[in-house]
């Protein structure tokens, strides 16, 4: 296999939980009400960063969809699913959009800066 390139989104963005791989940003979100096994879910238009799985046929709470689970380019853990197909005519918005589930993401201002303390002993200016 080759060299992973992912594609860092500038400003505020929604990341992986197990790695911080890039993969949303709050203008993509179109609604912060969906829900799947492990809570809620967000829908997105564009969401980067990803592999998408082998398509299935699953019955969902809004009826019949085909989906394909998705995964986080750089870690490979599951991150939420991408609607391919609705078989109800109500439905078809959701098509070509992709689900993050929120307990396999992060939100860019929920992560903490990465602070370097120094351990190292030292003497101030009065010391000599």
């Amino acid at each position: 296999m080759g060299r992973i390139f992912a594609v860092e989104l500038d400003g505020r963005s929604y990341r992986c939980k197990f790695c911080r791989t890039h993969l949303a940003l709050p203008d993509d979100l179109v609604s912060m009400s969906f829900h799947c096994r492990r809570g809620n879910a967000y829908l997105f238009n564009n969401v980067v960063n990803i592999t998408v799985g082998a398509l299935e046929e699953r019955l969902m709470l809004s009826g019949m969809h085909t989906v394909a689970d998705v995964f986080c380019c750089c870690c490979g853990q599951i991150v939420g699913w991408k609607y391919e197909a609705a078989h109800e005519k109500g439905q078809k918005y959701k098509e070509g959009k992709v689900v993050l589930e929120r307990g396999r993401i992060v939100d860019g201002i929920d992560i903490s800066p990465e602070v370097y303390i120094d351990t190292r002993p030292s003497t101030s200016d009065g010391e000599n």
